[in-house]
Order: structure tokens, then sequence, then C-alpha cells
């Protein structure tokens, strides 16, 4: 029999239980800069170094972080459904679990891609990216991130999984990040939507609804005996 079709919108939510920093504070920094200094095209023109010292640290803790029971749990459901994971989040913490069906919404910052052409992506080796690691083309490499004013490239494959899914799961975001928040409403208001986080997440529908308001683990566990049962 084939299996349901369980789409996932994951935020920052789920990575925080693994200590990585939320990518945005509520005072518009993130570990200490402000997003316009790093994650703006124009900041990458205007100090290419400072961005990538940046994202070297970044990574650097990403690789030191491990994936959390909620990633764990994400690979489990696998089981029952045909689980499709779209993440706003950059770190790999959803490979590193073993789920098999991930879309980055905003890139991942364990590749580099060309500044000559979007489409040539390179894993990299360890943390560190340095001046001077060119493409084929010899154009400098960046950071494979999605940055403030750029466009959103995986929202249309995005969109479509939304619409096939037979339910869908939000988990550890708080919906205010576009065009990400606007995937639920390519969702049938008649299929099931769980919504795992500690706030009430201001969705705008009323049928097939179902809070869970906890962190991400523990919102998990109970969906697990939800869905499962």
């Amino acid at each position: 029999m084939q299996k349901q079709k369980l789409v996932v919108l994951s935020g920052a939510g789920i990575s925080a239980e693994s200590g990585l920093k939320t990518f945005r504070d509520s005072d518009g920094l993130w570990e200490g800069y402000r997003v316009e200094d790093v994650a703006t095209f124009a900041a990458w023109q205007a100090d290419m170094q400072m961005v990538l010292d940046f994202y070297n640290m970044r990574r650097k803790n990403v690789l030191e972080a491990e994936p959390n029971q909620a990633h764990y749990l994400l690979k489990q459901l696998e089981d029952k459904f045909d689980v499709q994971i779209i993440t706003q989040n950059v770190d790999n913490l959803h490979e590193r679990a073993g789920s098999k069906n991930i879309l980055h919404l905003h890139g991942i910052i364990t590749q580099a891609k060309s500044t000559y052409d979007d489409n040539l992506l390179y894993e990299i080796n360890g943390w560190e990216m340095k001046m001077g690691e060119r493409c084929e083309f010899g154009s400098q490499l960046r950071p494979n991130i999605v940055w403030f004013g750029e466009a959103v490239p995986n929202i249309e494959p995005a969109t479509k999984m939304v619409q096939q899914a037979n339910l869908m799961l939000v988990i550890g975001t708080s919906l205010q990040v576009y065009p990400a928040a606007g995937l639920l409403k390519y969702l049938s208001s008649t299929k099931p939507l769980y919504v795992i986080d500690p706030k009430k997440v201001p969705v705008d529908r009323n049928k097939n609804i179902h809070f869970i308001e906890e962190k991400a683990s523990e919102g998990m566990l109970k969906l697990m005996e939800l869905l499962m049962n």
C-alpha cells in the first residue's frame, strides 16, 4: 500500500535543541552581528573576508552539534509515511539524523557555490572556506546561503510538495519569515495540519488543525503517539 505523504516544514526551533542559535533573535542580531552586515549580497561585496569568517564560525558550530531526538523521530516517521522535509534551517542535522527527502529553502552551510553560476555547488571539506577558493570559471566561492533580498529558488518545488501532501507538520518555526510562511496556504483546509511550538503559532485556518505547544523533542513524542496509533 502506498504511504501517505507527510510534508514537514521545520525551522530554527528544532535546531535550537542541538545548541544552535536561531537565525535571527528578537534583538535583530545574529551571534552579535547585524544581519545586514553578514547576510546580504551588499555585505559580501563590501567585505568578503568578514562574511567568510562569520559563516566559517557558524559552520564550525554546525559540525560540532549533533542531531537531537526530534530529528531522529522525524526519521522514524519514514516507517509509516512518505516524509518530505522542507527546512528553513541551513544546517545539515536532518541529513545526519538519516532523513532521506530534504529540501533546503535557504541553502545549506556545508556547501559553497560559485559567484559566476548559482548552479555550481561544492561540498566544503571541514569548516573553513578561504579567500582565493574558486569555481572552475575562476570566480570566488561564497557560502550556499540564500541571503536577504535574494530569490528563494526552492520555493516552487516546496509549493508542489505542500499541494500534494496528505498531512503536514510545522515544527520549530513561528511562521514569520516569507516566502516560507506562505506555504501553508497551499495545503487543503481538509488535510490535517500539526503545529509543534512552545508558543501558539498564528495559523490562518480553522479546520483539521492540531496544536502541540511543546518544544521540538517533547512535541515530537506526542505527535508520534497520535500518528503511530
